[in-house]
């Protein structure tokens, strides 16, 4: 592991197949040598070369394997005045849900058009159906 401090702009002028970087959670990745060997494809690391890449690295949802493999690739880290917000820091953003215990609300969900539906065949067949 390297305690080598990057530039946003000197990241950025590794973006090829021949010198590949990539930033993950403000550490700087040379992985010019894994790009074949990734299953995903060198493309897709290709697309992030020179670049913050966290967010694509988070969204595909890389095994703990991948994550220990990172260790290996790690030449430094972002300078300061460069890095991104890191998102683990972020409030996480949740939808409201019922108290717990409250499971009345999804059971009336289910209850309501099964009594709607009760109630309109009962109708038809004892008011409009005998006539």
């Amino acid at each position: 592991m390297s305690d080598t401090v990057y530039t946003r702009e000197q990241v950025a002028e590794h973006s090829t197949a021949t010198s590949c970087w990539l930033v993950i959670h403000n550490d700087v990745y040379d992985v010019t040598k894994f790009l074949n060997e990734h299953p995903g494809g060198e493309e897709v690391m290709l697309e992030q070369a020179g670049r913050f890449a966290t967010e694509a690295f988070e969204d595909v949802g890389h095994s703990t394997d991948a994550r220990d493999m990172l260790k290996d690739y790690k030449i430094g880290t972002v300078a300061e005045a460069d890095r991104e917000a890191d998102r683990s820091e972020e409030p996480v953003k949740t939808t409201p849900t019922a108290p717990e215990g409250d499971n009345g609300s999804s059971m009336m969900n289910i209850l309501v058009p099964v009594a709607v539906v009760l109630i309109g065949v009962l109708v038809y067949r004892f008011l409009v159906a005998p006539q």
